[in-house]
């Protein structure tokens, strides 16, 4: 692996954000949409990544990149802000999906939240995925002094084991999309829990 940068993304970024994206969340998208189908998954999420003001918006992504190529991406906005950031996809599901739209609130005010992180197959086992989110507990928690959350499947224990292992702390359960959830924390070290 060469060096690794981590940039915040451009528009321009869209189609390799949504690719990143998908390996963590196409499930997920599809429930969203109502529909089992990768393809329309896939567009849904560049249509949303490629506007602003929205959760999935490049605006809320960061890109890992090697020689100039997007490797990784993550998805990560202000909790606070998820109502007002879910009213476009709410209302663009409604219309071109007829189907409703009302998931759980995976996030809430008090934390920066990770959405999703994806890392391209042939780069997993690197430790790229580490390496981003070293870079978010800097940025957010180290630098400015907030707490960051994530939601982690239980069917995921390897991911867990990262998530632990970087510090983050189990701070109870969500349901997402009717799957039981382990929502965990990294708080500024003047915090407790």
């Amino acid at each position: 692996m060469n060096s690794v940068t981590i940039r915040k993304a451009k528009r321009e970024d869209s189609l390799a954000i949504a690719t990143h994206l998908l390996l963590a969340m196409e499930d997920i998208v599809c429930e969203f949409i109502g529909q089992k189908d990768p393809n329309k998954a896939k567009d849904f999420l560049i249509h949303f990544i490629a506007q602003e003001h929205n959760q999935y918006s490049y605006q809320n992504c960061f890109v890992a990149e090697d020689d100039h190529e997007v490797i990784a991406a993550v998805n990560i906005y202000d909790g606070s802000q998820l109502i007002q950031l879910r009213v476009p996809i709410s209302q663009y599901i409604k219309i071109h999906f007829k189907t409703d739209f009302n998931p759980e609130d995976e996030t809430q005010p008090g934390e920066y939240y990770i959405d999703s992180l994806g890392v391209n197959p042939n780069q997993q086992g690197k430790g790229i995925g580490a390496t981003v989110l070293k870079f978010l507990i800097n940025y957010y928690v180290n630098q400015n002094g907030k707490t960051i959350g994530l939601l982690v499947d239980e069917e995921n224990p390897k991911a867990k084991k990262l998530y632990l292992k970087l510090g983050f702390k189990s701070v109870g359960q969500k349901i997402l999309v009717g799957k039981r959830m382990e929502h965990l924390q990294i708080k500024p070290k003047a915090e407790s829990y």
